[in-house]
């Protein structure tokens, strides 16, 4: 089902979705995915305004700092689709401060934040994958700790009935014909080019002439 300009996009996660919004005006939308989505979208209405396009993505955040304001960020709003993406800073923060943020937990809390927007809103709801692409030798340990917990986003994405974009394989189907540090230069943070194919993913899974 197409994107239409009554809808009310609102995008909520990590530094990846907030990439680098003025959190002093709440039309900005940062530099990132979200930002290369409206402009598609507003392109494509010609003269109308397109879709209201909303950025709550904050630095840092796990599932459960989600969890902790997604009434006013979220429902409150009372948006047409809402789109996650979260998961790398539970997995980071096990590897630079020793953080656990336990697979199941994770797993239960954003089943809780699924579920408790298809109970409020009329939305629909697509999770976007996390992702780790490499660039020292150090981060392939973390994908013993993202592996599983991917499989908990796409487990809990089933369960209420979401669309998935796989940012995942996206990235690493590119990351076949270009270094990762082009895609990623941390490993996490996409670059413009990164942004551009998470962007594409999601209008693709999105987006579809498909009902």
């Amino acid at each position: 089902m197409r994107i239409n300009e009554k809808d009310t996009l609102l995008f909520i996660g990590d530094s990846i979705t907030d990439a680098g919004r003025d959190r002093t005006h709440s039309a900005s939308l940062g530099s990132g995915y979200v930002q290369e989505i409206a402009r598609t979208l507003r392109a494509r209405a010609d003269a109308g305004p397109g879709p209201v396009v909303i950025n709550k993505g904050l630095n840092g955040n796990r599932v459960y700092d989600l969890e902790s304001r997604w009434a006013t960020d979220v429902i409150d709003h009372r948006p047409t689709v809402v789109t996650v993406k979260i998961g790398i800073n539970d997995t980071w923060r096990r590897y630079d401060r020793g953080i656990i943020s336990p697979v199941d937990e994770f797993e239960a809390c954003l089943d809780r934040l699924l579920a408790d927007t298809a109970r409020k809103l009329s939305a629909r709801l697509v999770v976007i994958t996390p992702f780790l692409l490499p660039v020292t030798s150090d981060q392939n340990d973390w994908y013993e700790d993202l592996s599983p917990r991917t499989d908990a986003v796409l487990r809990a994405a089933l369960a209420n009935e979401a669309q998935v974009v796989r940012a995942d394989l996206a990235l690493l189907r590119a990351a076949e014909e270009r270094a990762a540090a082009e895609l990623a230069p941390d490993g996490v943070h996409p670059s413009p080019l990164g942004h551009r194919l998470i962007a594409d993913a999601w209008l693709a899974a999105v987006d579809s002439v498909r009902p």
